[in-house]
């Protein structure tokens, strides 16, 4: 897009097989080429015992990685603004952060 041309219009369109979910997990893995997010959730099954269920993995393009990095952190910091700061739990030496 070149200066001064207007912005598209955008329309955003749902698909026949469009879900929502909630994830209490997100794994990542990282390649040259792309992201993986793995979205699940966690639920201890046991004291010493934790599963975690895998329900979708989505591929970003590292620019749509980074976009997505943005709009978190942007958003982050309106939440916290308004609710106040988000503690992350310690998490003990090796463990991994979900």
């Amino acid at each position: 897009m070149t200066p001064g041309q207007p912005q598209p219009k955008l329309h955003l369109v749902n698909t026949a097989d469009y879900r929502e979910n909630y994830a209490n997990s997100v794994q990542m893995r990282v390649n040259l080429w792309d992201f993986f997010l793995m979205f699940g959730t966690i639920n201890q099954t046991a004291p010493d015992a934790v599963t975690i269920q895998n329900f979708q993995g989505v591929y970003l393009s590292p620019p749509q990685a980074k976009a997505l990095m943005n709009v978190l952190q942007q958003n982050l910091k309106q939440y916290e603004a308004a609710f106040g700061e988000i503690r992350l739990e310690a998490q003990s030496q090796g463990e991994l952060i979900q």
